[in-house]
């Protein structure tokens, strides 16, 4: 019988959480404290634990797979259950913990945590609760026992006082000795001005000189009091005032006949939440500030250019926003990582404050796009020295743990209130002048003009017919061809896609397929290249044609997809073509993006028998180890390299180092670009055969591409087939 009874005199937690692992853990760390202990892994079954039984406490996650953390929180408040709650949760949001704090939350605990916070908070939670269950039964008891009162009072966790009624301390208890450092003979007699903070005095003088006993009484007034012999360590306390008079300090019901109580003095209870001022104003700042960079956000910009905005349009000024993109950023990300990348952020965040005028703000938008504003703007060279600074400083290299990244930026200016009257469009048309800079070759600045607008609205336009471009049929495949100059044989083909613009005629993949690229369209796109491609390849070998290897340009975004390699292997059973009809090129920065799972991926295209190509080989970043490790069967030589040929009998080291490689790892070489006799002779000459080119033949639909076959096919001398195609 004792061992039930101290049993049920333990502290009874419930604890709610969704997660087993972090539900069975948390149950360990408690379970040796001497807690009764009960669990629950959705919100259902802790509503159905809080009915059946009592608790002292409530351990509870906001995310549980039926119902939220405040929507328990709320059944508790709605049925008065007497418990206290203690929230842990990974949410980073500033709404979930002043959802938690509204509904009367004992404390917010953010994930992950601490097993000494955790215990701390839940000693904390129990001792107040066991506090408060003792004030409430001594109070009981109050009116018989002074020694209870004293004891009430003075292990209260609040500061409990009484003042005269010139505001001098009548009473102290002793938890002012504990937070403050006055004891009570500081105190007694002296004025409450003594203790606050002297910015606060003039809110003191009306919450201390209370007088009101009903709900008009001052109550959750924070002011800041001073600590003794503590200088710079003020405390913020919340003080709940009420009046008491002669009649009623004794608690006894004053007579019917007293119409008047005469005043004599304030009771007040203060109770000490400088930590949750303090965790207040971080979530504040937060809630303004980026976490990586410490500069302010989008939120607090557009609150400041606002600010800007108005004290502009009063003094008829001007005032210019930046909108800076870092180039080149992805590829630092792609290639060293997340966490490298967020240092470069951190880096160029400090780099660009150093250039700042005073009264400037510069903000992170997200990602790695900052915007500025430059009040009291005396005119634009102002912003033009200021965004060539920018750009001289990021010239500078970065050093990211050994490793030296260059960058630089694109940044584009809009000026109030010229380009623009508010926030939003002089936010927009500084993107726009952005984008100007990135389309003229990046690592610029450039101020907004309305002939931008044109230009992105024609983009747009352009986006928009592209979306329709699939389902209209404009999109076709032209064919370039490649040849064996030693043989003259046309030995394959390079797939090139083509758009039958309804208005501009036909445009080169170039002119479009960027486009594609930032609008998600890659995908469909790709898609519709295989199946392209294939279905050319079966009309060839209908008409009876010879066996030819066609290739096509493989987008990273398309090789990240999971199911390309199905897309592949789909169209080539449907069309009836042959693996080894069809290679893939692909560059050689796809290498970087995901070294692994690119192998894997591309080890089935050759284990089903299509073979690989890296395009544009030389212009990359990939280590020459990834031609070790990935099912390589061509190395391409890029045109930008070709076109530097100028003399058959010069020496031009990066080609003759490309043909080295390829012969080293027994690689098949082709040449793109070739456009002279000069660039043919000098590739053939050290070895490298195969080539494509407009020396040979410009792209060509299907139809033209059949007839060159066709004829080329029908002429037997290999001099005279050579011969026709450069002509």
């Amino acid at each position: 019988m004792t061992a039930q009874l101290e049993l049920e005199m333990l502290p009874r937690l419930l604890l709610v959480d969704d997660e087993p692992r972090l539900l069975s853990s948390l149950h360990e760390l408690l379970c040796e404290r001497g807690y009764t202990l009960v669990t629950a892994q959705s919100g259902a079954e802790a509503l159905a634990h809080l009915v059946a039984q009592k608790f002292d406490l409530v351990l509870l996650d906001l995310r549980l797979p039926d119902m939220s953390g405040h929507e328990v929180m709320d059944f508790i408040n709605a049925n008065q259950i007497g418990t206290d709650v203690i929230v842990m949760s990974g949410e980073v949001g500033i709404e979930a913990a002043i959802g938690a704090l509204k509904r009367g939350a004992y404390d917010y605990l953010r994930k992950p945590y601490s097993r000494e916070e955790l215990l701390k908070t839940v000693t904390n939670a129990l001792q107040q609760r066991r506090l408060e269950v003792a004030n409430a039964r001594i109070a009981s008891q109050l009116e018989n026992s002074e020694k209870l009162y004293r004891y009430l009072v003075d292990s209260s966790p609040d500061i409990i006082y009484t003042l005269d009624h010139e505001g001098r301390f009548t009473f102290v208890n002793d938890r002012a000795y504990q937070l403050l450092g006055f004891s009570r003979e500081d105190l007694i007699g002296k004025h409450y001005a003594i203790l606050i903070h002297d910015e606060d005095l003039e809110r003191a003088r009306y919450v201390f000189n209370e007088r009101r006993v009903d709900e008009r009484a001052s109550r959750n007034v924070e002011l800041r009091l001073k600590c003794h012999n503590h200088p710079g360590a003020d405390r913020t306390f919340n003080n709940t005032l009420m009046t008491i008079s002669l009649n009623s300090i004794g608690m006894h019901v004053p007579d019917r006949d007293v119409r008047k109580l005469e005043f004599f003095g304030t009771y007040g209870v203060a109770r000490d939440i400088t930590e949750r001022k303090h965790a207040e104003e971080v979530i504040n700042y937060q809630a303004y500030h980026d976490i990586l960079t410490d500069l302010p956000n989008r939120m607090l910009f557009k609150d400041r250019l606002g600010l800007a905005v108005i004290q502009a349009k009063r003094k008829a000024a001007e005032l210019a926003v930046m909108f800076i993109d870092l180039d080149r950023f992805k590829l630092v990300n792609d290639t060293l990582g997340h966490v490298k990348g967020d240092e470069l952020l951190q880096q160029v965040a400090m780099r660009l404050k150093q250039c700042l005028r005073r009264g400037d703000t510069l903000a992170r938008q997200g990602g790695d796009e900052f915007t500025i504003v430059l009040p009291e703007l005396r005119d634009r060279t102002d912003a033009s020295a200021i965004a060539e600074k920018f750009l001289e400083c990021l010239h500078q290299s970065f050093d990211l743990d050994g490793h030296e990244v260059h960058i630089s930026a694109s940044i584009g200016i809009a000026v109030y209130p010229v380009d623009g009257e508010t926030i939003d469009e002089l936010l927009r048309h500084a993107d726009i002048a952005m984008y100007q800079v990135k389309a003229l070759g990046k690592n610029g600045h450039a101020f907004y003009h309305n002939s931008m607008l044109d230009v992105s609205r024609q983009k747009i336009a352009l986006e928009q017919s592209l979306r329709k471009a699939l389902d209209n049929d404009e999109l076709e495949m032209h064919y370039q061809p490649q040849i064996d100059v030693v043989t003259g044989r046309i030995i394959g083909a390079e797939g090139l896609m083509r758009w039958n613009h309804p208005q501009r005629g036909l445009l080169t993949a170039g002119e479009f397929l960027p486009f594609a690229e930032e609008n998600g369209l890659m995908l469909p796109i790709s898609d519709w290249m295989i199946k392209a491609l294939c279905r050319d390849m079966q009309i060839w070998n209908a008409a009876g044609g010879q066996s030819i290897r066609l290739s096509l340009n493989l987008s990273p975004q398309y090789l990240d997809r999971g199911d390309f390699f199905e897309k592949m292997r789909g169209a080539l059973v449907r069309y009836g073509i042959s693996p080894a009809q069809i290679e893939v090129e692909i560059t050689e920065n796809i290498c970087i993006r995901s070294p692994q799972y690119a192998i894997e991926q591309l080890n089935k295209l050759c284990e089903l028998g299509v073979s690989v190509a890296i395009d544009d080989f030389g212009t990359g970043y990939s280590s020459l180890s990834y031609l070790h490790r990935f099912p390589i069967h061509t190395i391409k030589i890029d045109q930008s390299f070709v076109r530097e040929i100028h003399d058959e009998h010069g020496h031009y080291p990066v080609i003759l180092a490309i043909i080295s490689i390829a012969r080293g790892l027994g690689l098949h070489l082709i040449a793109e670009g070739v456009e002279t006799e000069v660039q043919a002779r000098y590739l053939r000459s050290h070895g490298c055969v195969t080539m494509q080119g407009f020396l040979f033949h410009v792209p060509v639909s299907l139809a033209a591409f059949i007839c060159v076959l066709e004829e080329h096919f029908a002429m037997p001398d290999a001099e005279n087939n050579v011969a026709s195609l450069q002509a």
